[in-house]
């Protein structure tokens, strides 16, 4: 497995395994403690781990943490997705950096997003499995969600949206989300 700088979002890593490919199929690794250790990330961070299944054409995100944020590595296990991070940390020389992935069961690559990051995806297959690994425990108290079709982002979503949550559907956009967090930060 190699790790990989994504030039759009600092300290943001694909990391690519190595399979083993035979007449049964593949093997290959998809988490190496060594490996984030290499790159300057902690593996004993991840606290939990999840998993979506979506259908083609779904939309889920765009979502962060507040508070301290969260801290992922995502993956698609099975199926494809059209993976987008947004860089949301005002201290980043990437900040409002976008970046976007294919991930894809084929692959097994995996990305890590720093926390501060939003991130969504849309299924490209008719069924897609995605995994989270992430560094704090879920609070539903600190979620953050953005209109996945702010037009001040422009996410090029590859596929008509066939659904959202109904959270993701009443979203607000972007200047919104950053004008409430920076009035939260002042009243710190």
């Amino acid at each position: 497995m190699k790790a990989i700088e994504v030039p759009e979002i600092d300290g943001a890593f694909l990391f690519e395994p190595t399979p083993y490919a035979d007449e049964r199929g593949f093997f290959c690794r998809t988490f190496d403690a060594d490996v984030l250790r290499s790159v300057g990330l902690a593996p004993e961070s991840f606290v939990q781990d999840s998993v979506s299944r979506s259908v083609r054409g779904v939309v889920r995100g765009l979502h962060l943490r507040s508070g301290a944020g969260e801290a992922k590595l995502v993956r698609c296990s099975y199926g494809k997705v059209f993976d987008v991070v947004v860089d949301l940390r005002q201290d980043s020389p990437t900040y409002r950096n976008r970046a976007f992935f294919e991930l894809s069961g084929e692959t097994q690559l995996s990305v890590y997003i720093p926390a501060g990051c939003a991130h969504g995806f849309q299924a490209l297959t008719e069924t897609a499995d995605t995994s989270y690994r992430i560094d704090r425990e879920h609070d539903p108290a600190e979620d953050v969600t953005i209109a996945f079709d702010d037009p001040e982002l422009a996410v090029p979503w590859p596929l008509p949206v066939t659904a959202v949550s109904a959270r993701d559907r009443q979203a607000p956009g972007l200047a919104e989300v950053l004008k409430h967090r920076q009035e939260q930060g002042r009243e710190r």
